[in-house]
């Protein structure tokens, strides 16, 4: 099992750090487009459509991924023309018009918030009663609506820099981290122990804690390297300040616990351990992303609240 996920681990950088590197968004365009259509074909075998169905689904988000993003003018094949950002100056966050450097209006990230906010809650309360009670269709809906969301967040975070980029995949990684060594140390209160038994209250702190501490180290390094971004946090800080940072941090943090609780809910409800097996010793892709896909898009609506 660990060569088998030291292996899959190695393609997978091999793939990931020249889409990154490239100067073109294409490359990270179209890898970032496989891995989402992927998770797009597990959603739906998770939710009673497999076969055929399951790849219409997978073929049906990347579509709709594309359509968007020509939609909204992401830069998918060539780079941004320069003096963009300079044109859109003054800082207006208007529902109708993108945050300033970005394509896509402020409504789609707005969307997110009840989404995940309100739809998440209610799910994680209600979902082992009812989530298989509703027919596959309006949950495959679902799954394309959330798919297509938090990539079209990532082709933005993407197209801001690799710092950018990086300091919320982090956000993530570090919450998970620290969720699991605080939780084996302090675990005592379970959290949702219907879906997730491992899962503990200890743990969410510890989490927020780690993020908390990963926010502060890298507004440092922004101040004394030099970077091709500034940082998810450092723009929280100027936008919202050191208040406005704490909460985003921990709101974003205690999301990711939702993404992460959601994917095990469906997995839970389908009797599946993982969600395929297309990474040998990993699972599947959703395993890997559920946490990134409210952070994604909720990371770019809590930045159409920065002023600064």
């Amino acid at each position: 099992m660990l060569k088998q996920r030291v292996i899959t681990a190695l393609v997978l950088m091999a793939l990931l750090l020249p889409a990154l590197a490239a100067d073109a968004p294409w490359p990270f365009a179209l890898l970032s487009l496989a891995f989402i259509s992927a998770a797009g074909w597990e959603w739906s075998r998770l939710n009673g459509a497999p076969g055929a169905r399951a790849w219409l689904m997978g073929a049906a988000v990347a579509g709709a991924c594309v359509a968007s993003a020509e939609r909204f003018g992401l830069p998918l094949w060539v780079v941004r023309e320069a003096g963009v950002v300079a044109a859109q100056v003054p800082h207006v966050h208007d529902l109708s018009q993108p945050l300033v450097g970005f394509s896509v209006p402020v409504w789609v990230w707005a969307l997110a918030v009840p989404v995940w906010g309100l739809g998440g809650a209610l799910t994680l309360r209600f979902g082992n009663l009812y989530w298989r009670e509703w027919p596959d269709w309006p949950r495959r809906l679902l799954g394309l609506g959330l798919l297509v969301l938090a990539w079209l967040a990532l082709t933005e975070i993407k197209a801001q820099g690799g710092n950018f980029l990086l300091s919320v995949c982090c956000l993530v990684w570090a919450a998970d981290i620290g969720a699991y060594f605080g939780g084996r140390a302090f675990g005592r209160r379970k959290l949702a122990p219907s879906i997730s038994p491992g899962k503990s209250w200890e743990g969410v702190w510890s989490g927020m804690a780690a993020v908390m501490l990963l926010a502060v180290l890298w507004i440092v390094v922004d101040r004394e390297m030099a970077v091709d971004s500034p940082s998810l946090y450092s723009r929280l800080l100027m936008g919202l300040g050191p208040v406005g940072l704490a909460v985003s941090v921990a709101a974003l943090t205690a999301m990711s616990v939702v993404g992460d609780l959601f994917e095990s809910l469906i997995k839970r409800q389908a009797g599946a351990k993982d969600s395929s097996q297309l990474l040998p010793g990993h699972g599947g892709v959703l395993d890997r992303i559920d946490a990134l896909l409210p952070v994604l898009p909720l990371s770019l609506a809590l930045m159409s609240l920065c002023h600064g």
